[in-house]
């Protein structure tokens, strides 16, 4: 009787995972639709959307890189857009959903 309360509890644990899983994946999925919009527009489009940069970083290839952090149930998500001669070049986001 025990083994089966066991591989039942087992069961429900491992779909659960796999529920959460896929939820994460949509999310990301999402996010990156939302950041790929802004490739190879100006920086006054990101700003609008985004506001002004937390941070500026200056990349070894002189590009510019602006940095977004945002926090969502004490997760903080950091986005970062590279940008050359006013245009968004490329993206990242960590912790974002």
């Amino acid at each position: 009787m025990k083994k089966v309360l066991i591989y039942c509890v087992i069961l429900i644990l491992i779909s659960g995972c796999k529920t959460v899983s896929k939820k994460v994946d949509a999310a990301s999925e999402e996010e990156q639709k939302k950041l790929s919009r802004f490739l190879n527009k100006s920086t006054d489009e990101l700003k609008i959307e985004f506001g002004k940069p937390d941070f500026i970083e200056v990349a070894n290839s002189k590009n510019k890189i602006f940095v977004y952090y945002d926090s969502k149930f004490k997760i903080k998500c950091e986005r970062r857009f590279e940008i050359e001669n006013s245009k968004v070049v490329g993206y990242s986001s960590k912790n974002c959903w």
